[in-house]
């Protein structure tokens, strides 16, 4: 049995509440989302700040070091520490705890941070190393189809469970969906930030936290489907990607090459089918509104 990673727990809350004057000049109570920056520190070495709502913290901190490869299991990490009041987050490897010797004594990890890729995600999103390096042993499952009839339910949900966004915007959001069993359809885990890549983290975070396997599973984002979502979900194991937002050429490119079934500029009963046909079932013609 693996031992639980000691995490803080360090939610804080997700909007704030301001004052702003509308069209008829009154002065009107408003929810906006919040934004804090949070230092990422590993093994006392500083990585980069990540801008965050602050609702997941350790998720999204284990699920970033999970999407740059620069750990492979959670079994590594000790402990995720967050400390609102410095702004920072400490993570422990479990070799530092247990051998005072640091994760970076790694050639390999402190080589990845030499190669640094600016990626189009909201606010600018980061990833450490070769973004294209070992997709080629990324096998995704064919086991779990995806139908019309679970689309239009995922779809559906996530529009229905939405909340900060409701309240004030300005936030991406990302759902892990079950694609097998009784729950096909149905949202497992929702995580709503300012970015798409930092929601995609956290859910990653959250996976490995409670031990979940991407292969019958799919995820969602209200975001545009670029390289490195479709990179993530790749690492993450997960071989169904629905987007209501469109895509990029690179986008394509990779989930093309990686046969994931790729769906965007879902809406309504609306959407297009890119990449990866051979996992979804249309309903017969005689069943569309």
């Amino acid at each position: 049995m693996r031992t639980p990673i000691d995490l803080t727990h360090a939610s804080i809350p997700s909007t704030i509440e301001i004052t702003a004057t509308n069209e008829r000049g009154e002065t009107v109570p408003v929810q906006i989302s919040g934004e804090h920056p949070l230092t990422l520190y590993f093994d006392k070495k500083e990585l980069l700040t990540l801008m965050t709502l602050g609702a997941q913290p350790e998720a999204l901190v284990l699920g970033w070091l999970r999407n740059q490869r620069l750990v492979q299991s959670p079994d590594e990490i000790a402990a995720i520490h967050v400390d609102w009041e410095t702004e920072s987050v400490a993570v422990t490897s479990k070799q530092l705890k247990e051998t005072g010797v640091s994760i970076w004594e790694k050639s390999d990890l402190s080589s990845k941070l030499d190669k640094k890729t600016t990626t189009s995600g909201c606010g600018q999103g980061t990833v450490f190393g070769d973004l294209m390096a070992d997709l080629d042993k990324v096998q995704l499952s064919d086991a779990y189809g995806i139908s019309q009839e679970v689309l239009y339910s995922v779809m559906d949900q996530v529009r229905k469970h939405e909340s900060i966004y409701k309240q004030a915007g300005a936030v991406h959001g990302c759902a892990l969906c079950s694609n097998s069993g009784l729950q096909r359809g149905e949202i497992l885990l929702f995580v709503e930030d300012v970015g798409r890549h930092n929601a995609v983290d956290a859910i990653a975070g959250l996976m490995w936290l409670h031990d979940m396997p991407g292969e019958d599973k799919i995820f969602y984002t209200t975001g545009r489907l670029t390289s490195e979502m479709v990179i993530k979900c790749a690492q993450m194991g997960i071989p169904v990607l629905v987007s209501r937002s469109g895509l990029t050429q690179m986008g394509y490119e990779i989930a093309k090459q990686l046969n994931i079934t790729m769906l965007g500029r879902c809406q309504g009963k609306h959407y297009l089918l890119y990449t990866g046909t051979h996992r979804f079932s249309q309903l017969p013609q005689t069943d569309f509104a």
